[in-house]
């Protein structure tokens, strides 16, 4: 029986039920001796709560997608066939883009909104560079089988979520799909190929979205073997100019570290409550060592990086919690690199799902615009962050907002802190970024 699916939940809603009428019927008619009427007794209370308890795991698993199966919440799920030392690009040697191309088998994706906007698709891949062998669904735009539009290509995002995180999640919690359907029909946004890959790799760990050779080779599974099965399948623009990537949470961090170590394979990112250093997240793999650490933190990679990389980056986070981590990168950014940094005040929710699915629209109107993509209808042109102003959907009012590139910045401060809490972070964590957790307690 499927964790996430609705014989399970029924199931569970049932026992919970049979477990609160129990006590109630059978408290006064146990019969036998006092020591084994306690027990029965005591037996009933137990599975009453732990019914409860499980029900309850349930309905905020199916909410917020955060274990897709049962090997996953067990930590028994090891997606990692090969993890050989691919080098410095993750290519391993490998000319990628003279691989003979593989027609991937795709069926319909089962679960919560998988069927909703026209359907979600799904695959098994076995990375030919990385060693992963995990699923990943696809989502086409409602353009995409239109007779007009039968020799377009079209531009990719990748979604990641956070940790732990089901691939399904910006599908199902998120509500992606559903809320760019009409925006796309409508032109307001462009027709983008939506791709969540599999990031929960190994039982009990985040990847980090690093490759470390002997364990995971997350990087290259995300940024080569995803985009090679996409382009090998589908209609999609080549990289970078048509390839993004977004997250919410460690998926954020990953988002923009993506982007940051490899322009040449894509050209926006977005990061929603994210933050710099990988220690951020507790049980990152690539906050291993300070060597890793410092390969996989976005803020050190652009800052070291020899020409700066011609990437957009949108960030947004409340104090302590992302905001920090934008501001940071913001401040180092030179063009043709440009740092969007949204606030979101305390009021705007928080490290949920509340907080991060109203950003949907927004952030898919900024990606139009970034991405040359700026033909749909409707674009609110201070979106860009040249004006410094942004507007649309985004959950709750913003405040300080702009682009950092060669003349500077850009922004407006509103309801931005004049002092953002550094939640006692140092000096030096203020600067890395990482004071967006540094201040807060452990998220995901």
């Amino acid at each position: 029986m499927s964790l996430t699916g609705t014989p399970f939940l029924y199931t569970t809603v049932v026992l919970a039920v049979v477990a609160l009428i129990l006590p109630l019927v059978l408290w006064s008619r146990v019969r036998g001796p006092k020591s084994l009427r306690a027990a029965a007794r005591l037996a009933m209370l137990l599975f009453a709560q732990g019914t409860a308890v499980t029900l309850i795991f349930v309905l905020v698993n199916n909410q917020n997608n955060l274990y897709d199966n049962w090997a996953d919440l067990l930590g028994t799920g090891n997606h990692v066939q090969q993890a050989q030392d691919l080098g410095s690009d993750g290519t391993g040697g490998i000319a990628v883009k003279r691989l003979p191309k593989v027609r991937q088998a795709f069926t319909a994706a089962e679960g919560p909104g998988m069927r909703a906007a026209g359907g979600v698709r799904v695959t098994q891949l076995r990375g030919r560079v990385s060693g992963v062998n995990a699923e990943v669904y696809v989502w086409l735009p409602p353009q995409y089988d239109e007779p007009a539009y039968r020799t377009k290509k079209f531009p990719v995002v990748e979604l990641l979520p956070g940790y732990p995180g089901s691939a399904k999640a910006w599908f199902g919690s998120m509500k992606a799909h559903e809320q760019l359907l009409p925006l796309m029909r409508s032109g307001q946004v462009a027709p983008f190929i939506l791709v969540a890959p599999r990031t929960n790799l190994l039982a009990g760990v985040d990847t980090g979205c690093a490759n470390i050779p002997g364990q995971v080779n997350a990087d290259s599974w995300l940024s080569i073997d995803v985009p090679k099965m996409v382009m090998d399948n589908f209609r999609a623009e080549p990289a970078p100019q048509g390839w993004a990537v977004a997250g919410y949470s460690a998926g954020a961090h990953c988002a923009v570290k993506l982007a940051v170590a490899h322009p040449d394979r894509y050209r926006a990112a977005v990061s929603l409550s994210g933050y710099n250093d990988p220690i951020g997240e507790r049980n990152s793999l690539a906050a291993q060592n300070p060597t890793l650490r410092a390969e996989n933190n976005p803020y050190l990679l652009l800052r070291k990086a020899p020409v700066p990389p011609r990437i957009a980056l949108y960030i947004s986070g409340e104090s302590g919690d992302g905001y920090q981590a934008g501001v940071a990168l913001e401040a180092i950014a030179k063009a043709p690199t440009t740092v969007h940094v949204v606030f979101l005040p305390h009021s705007a929710g928080g490290h949920n799902m509340a907080l991060w699915r109203p950003q949907v629209d927004t952030v898919f109107r900024w990606l139009t615009l970034q991405m040359g993509q700026n033909r749909a209808r409707g674009q609110d042109r201070s979106l860009t962050g040249t004006t410094g102003s942004l507007t649309g959907s985004a959950a709750g009012p913003t405040g300080r907002t702009g682009t950092t590139g060669a003349a500077g910045t850009t922004g407006t401060t509103g309801t931005t802190p004049r002092s953002p809490s550094t939640g006692g972070s140092t000096r030096a964590e203020l600067a890395s970024g990482t004071a967006s957790r540094a201040g807060a307690a452990q998220k995901r």
